[in-house]
């Protein structure tokens, strides 16, 4: 069965830039990869380029859903593949690498913020804020001011022992990801559940349990 995103599931989901982006190599193969997996029905959530194997080059991305099968990281790399030949964004060899975001997902979008409401965080920012570039704290809201979304932050207490909160200018960021705590393990089982009782109900059937808290496993493709 064909379980790609169906044209009602993309209808914008495709289309929301992201915030947060790579500098340097990465970003160049992110912009050959974005409108690849974008034609697909994924979106890209980040790319990485790492030293492991010699060179790697990690593609995270997504369903509307939030998941990324087995299936679908075959069809991206089958598709990217080409396109890098053609293109090559490297200067060297190297491995592809397709996954998913998994549960300690990173935040890229205004809408990855506003999902994580209630999460905790741990942000670095490109562009420090009162001479601090590290933040670890709870998603309490997302706004926008002057068109330039904003994440409010709730930071713990630390001397004095006062919790505080501090607006963060998400395009401002460098990385940010969830924390994998017990309440987000617990916050995904419960939506897989309810993911799984909608599913059922819309087929009439018993229906195989998605696991977005995992990531799928990745197909690595050897670049000469």
């Amino acid at each position: 069965m064909d379980d790609r995103p169906t044209s009602v599931s993309l209808k914008g989901f495709t289309d929301e830039p992201r915030l947060i982006i790579e500098p340097g190599r990465a970003a160049r193969v992110a912009a050959l990869a974005e409108p690849v997996l974008a034609a697909l029905g994924y979106r890209l959530v980040r790319v990485r380029v790492s030293g492991f194997a010699g060179c790697t080059v990690q593609i995270m991305a997504e369903r509307p859903d939030g998941t990324m099968s087995i299936g679908d990281c075959e069809r991206a790399s089958q598709a990217l593949s080409p396109v890098f030949d053609l293109e090559e964004p490297m200067s060297q060899a190297y491995r592809l690498e397709i996954s998913s975001p998994g549960i300690d997902r990173p935040l890229v979008r205004e809408s990855d913020f506003r999902r994580a409401i209630g999460c905790e965080a741990r942000i670095e920012m490109a562009i420090p804020v009162n001479g601090r570039k590290r933040f670890r704290g709870r998603i309490e809201a997302v706004a926008s001011v002057e068109a330039a979304p904003l994440a409010r932050i709730r930071l713990p207490g630390e001397e004095s022992g006062a919790e505080s909160s501090v607006d963060l200018r998400i395009q401002d960021m460098a990385e940010a990801r969830l924390m994998l705590t017990e309440d987000l393990i617990r916050a995904t089982l419960r939506r897989e559940k309810a993911a799984q009782k909608q599913a059922k109900g819309g087929r009439g059937g018993a229906s195989p349990k998605p696991r977005p808290s995992k990531t799928a496993p990745k197909r690595s493709n050897e670049q000469t």
